[in-house]
């Protein structure tokens, strides 16, 4: 007879603890966004259709959530545009040559992540009203464009493992510094790339602060912004709030269900150096 280990009993049930832990939450958002606004049942019963749709029709009509996903759409393919051409820039630079100076970059990087966000909300709002900015898709973006010392580490940590041998030989082959950025180095990348977009995207599409202090006009609303306000206004219709809570959900489930073998290979990838 094989011998009961406890260690692993206990692992097994930790597992089955956590993976109950963190799907029962998004259970109760699903069944709850089908059911009617009649049904008395417990929030944790299934609904008695899956083929009520009302409630979704009556989030997009309300919460004018089309507009949301398009404003909100518009600020992340922007940002992450600036992310990846900074991002992989600012590495190329830090991770391939020696200069005066290159600690200091790095160590200022660093120095920004320590100073608390809070402390200079004030002259940040200063310099973004003051460029004609608030109140407009453009003063979100310029502030999420910024090159955040994560990035930067991402991709340092690829760039570390491509060969230099690679850039010197396109060197002999007369090869510029901006040929071999664009035709060797940004190709590799694509790992970390995509390791970004999903850091990324899910931090600006999460994030109310900066929308909701820079952008505080209607049709700026993206979709932090539009649950909070619809949540607000519908506090006795929980079955619409889970209705609006799942769709503003799908986005970033299939962006990570197209993606989730880069960051996969991404996170391996970081960890190996050479």
């Amino acid at each position: 007879m094989k011998k009961i280990d406890p260690i692993q009993w206990l692992k097994y049930v930790l597992c089955i603890f956590a993976t109950f832990v963190v799907l029962f939450p998004p259970y109760v958002v699903f069944v709850n966004a089908f059911k009617q606004q009649q049904e008395k049942s417990s929030p944790f019963a299934l609904p008695e259709s899956f083929f009520n749709f009302e409630n979704f029709s009556v989030v997009i009509e309300r919460a004018n959530i089309i507009t949301s996903f398009s404003n909100i759409g518009i600020i992340i393919v922007v940002s992450l545009l600036g992310n990846i051409l900074l991002g992989t820039m600012v590495a190329y630079v830090l991770g391939r040559f020696d200069f005066k100076g290159k600690a200091l970059i790095l160590g200022s990087f660093l120095f920004a992540v320590v100073i608390p966000t809070i402390t200079t909300q004030v002259v940040v709002f200063s310099i973004i009203k003051s460029l004609g900015l608030f109140n407009t898709l453009f003063g979100p973006i310029l502030l999420y464009v910024g090159a955040d010392i994560v990035q930067i580490y991402i991709y340092l940590q690829f760039i570390k493992n491509i060969p230099d041998e690679l850039d010197e030989s396109a060197m002999i082959d007369g090869a510029s510094l901006f040929r071999i950025y664009s035709s060797i180095i940004f190709p590799l990348l694509k790992p970390a790339t995509a390791t970004l977009v999903i850091l990324k995207t899910i931090n600006i599409y999460n994030d109310l602060y900066i929308p909701y202090l820079y952008m505080p006009k209607k049709e700026l609303a993206v979709v932090s912004t539009t649950i909070m306000r619809f949540a607000s206004n519908n506090q006795a219709q929980w079955s619409m709030i889970c209705a609006a809570i799942l769709l503003i959900m799908i986005p970033t489930i299939i962006l990570y269900l197209f993606l989730q073998r880069y960051i996969f290979s991404g996170v391996m990838g970081g960890a190996i150096k050479g």
